[in-house]
């Protein structure tokens, strides 16, 4: 089946898609390989990047705009010595201390950038919901802000981090919650295990990760993430993961790295986490792997929950603003009723 006749399918995620013949099969392999060289792929990354650079843009340009927030850029050094944009949105009409989201962007790691349309209008959105919201422009492995490998990138949001909790008075912020999707999902998870490692976890107070890239060893199907068959081609392929993950981290010696790949952490990497919500979407070849990571957290007794957003594929609900807002909403509304609990 496809998105279009699978009949769990919502019908908003069908229209998003059919303009795009995305909501097809999209089984036929990238055009490199798991053990192609490494400069091929990163040729193939930047063409993948400017594909969705163009999709997201076509579909930003339908959503209805975002009312009541303004936005700033700081620019701060990295632990890399590096420059690393940041990107301020709040409430016009804010008041007293609200909670903050320190946003990581999707991508795998290797493409996309905080100042892509869909990332702008989803961290205007978080804002409009009462909430200070910063996006990290960390470096990727690939595409235009490539290469470079990892631990770059994360090292990146790590140093956002800091300075986000050395600004918690100026930027006006009670409670801090690290959230991302896709590749941003790792990163939020990676990020927060480096706080732990580094012994600054009490800078964070909860973790919300949207549809989170972590498996990292795509070219083997793993029988315990059956969403990898069963979701296969529904508007991500798993091969097209398998030859991107390399990007990542081109000489493999971090396959087994929580840091690099979270699926890979242990009960003892994740006891003392604070509270994390797993978000995952029903239609996602990712799905498991979120929900496996989910149970991880709750058998080290970490604070966790999980969520299923039926009917979507990956991460759709932050590109159903025009053809099934609810759906959208209902995502946003819940990363604003996790920061208020904390």
């Amino acid at each position: 089946m496809s998105l279009a006749t699978d009949p769990r399918t919502h019908p908003g995620a069908v229209k998003v898609l059919a303009p795009f013949g995305l909501d097809q099969p999209q089984l036929e392999p990238p055009p490199v390989s798991v053990d192609a060289p490494i400069e091929a792929k990163l040729e193939w990354c930047k063409e993948a990047e400017a594909g969705f650079g163009n999709l997201f843009a076509a579909l930003v340009g339908r959503f209805p705009d975002i009312q009541g927030v303004e936005s700033r850029t700081d620019v701060i050094k990295g632990v890399d010595g590096n420059d690393i944009n940041l990107y301020i949105s709040k409430p016009e009409d804010v008041s007293g201390t609200v909670p903050c989201v320190y946003h990581t962007h999707g991508g795998g790691m290797t493409m996309n950038t905080a100042e892509d349309p869909g990332y702008v209008y989803w961290r205007e959105a978080l804002a409009s919901t009462g909430m200070i919201v910063v996006g990290v422009e960390f470096r990727n492995a690939g595409g235009k802000l490539g290469p470079h490998a990892f631990p770059a990138g994360l090292n990146d949001c790590f140093s956002g981090l800091q300075w986000t909790h050395e600004n918690k008075a100026s930027l006006g912020y009670s409670k801090l919650i690290i959230s991302g999707e896709s590749g941003g999902g790792n990163l939020s998870l990676a990020t927060a295990l480096k706080a732990k490692q580094e012994g600054k976890l009490n800078q964070i107070d909860g973790v919300y990760s949207m549809c989170p890239y972590i498996y990292g060893n795509y070219s083997v199907r793993c029988p315990s993430l059956s969403s990898l068959i069963e979701n296969d081609g529904y508007f991500m392929g798993v091969d097209m993961m398998a030859a991107l993950a390399p990007i990542y981290d081109p000489l493999g010696k971090n396959a087994q790295n929580p840091l690099a790949w979270p699926y890979n952490a242990t009960e003892a990497d994740v006891a003392g986490l604070p509270p994390v919500t797993i978000s995952v979407n029903e239609l996602d070849p990712v799905r498991d792997e979120g929900l496996a990571f989910f149970r991880t957290l709750m058998k080290a007794g970490v604070p966790a929950t999980a969520r299923t957003v039926h009917g979507t594929g990956h991460a759709m609900d932050m590109m159903m603003f025009d053809t099934a807002p609810e759906v959208c909403w209902s995502t946003l509304r819940d990363i604003r009723s996790f920061a208020g609990s904390l």
